[in-house]
């Protein structure tokens, strides 16, 4: 089981940037994958999840609104697109899964990470 992620980058405050997940190892539309985010001496936090089959979407309530998690099926690959982009938004930014269908899991319950992407939002 592999997570790779990608599309960080540096972006002004009111910006855009899409996060990509590629999954490798198993099929991603049968399991819970999620985007976590951490800033130095700060906890992971859970940002936005979709749920194994049916697919629910689950969203913190800071970024409610701005960002969207999406996956494509047919290439095993999650994004998170962020709009409206927050210099609070600034974190190394993971995709992470624990091969289980639900949502309502924390970043000590995931097993499989990717490595990090760093999304840099200027004011």
């Amino acid at each position: 089981v592999q997570l790779q992620a990608s599309g960080g980058g540096l972006v002004q405050a009111g910006g855009s940037l899409r996060l990509a997940c590629r999954a490798s190892g198993f099929t991603l539309e049968y399991y819970a994958v999620a985007w976590f985010r951490q800033n130095p001496g700060k906890e992971r936090e859970s940002v936005a999840c979709v749920s194994g089959k049916v697919g629910r979407l689950v969203y913190a309530d800071s970024v409610k609104g701005r960002f969207t998690i999406s996956r494509d099926n047919t290439k095993d690959t999650m994004f998170l697109q962020m709009n409206n982009l927050k210099p609070e938004d600034t974190a190394v930014y993971y995709c992470a899964t624990d091969l289980g269908s639900r949502c309502d899991r924390s970043a000590e319950d995931m097993d499989y990470w990717g490595k990090g992407t760093l999304v840099t939002v200027s004011s």
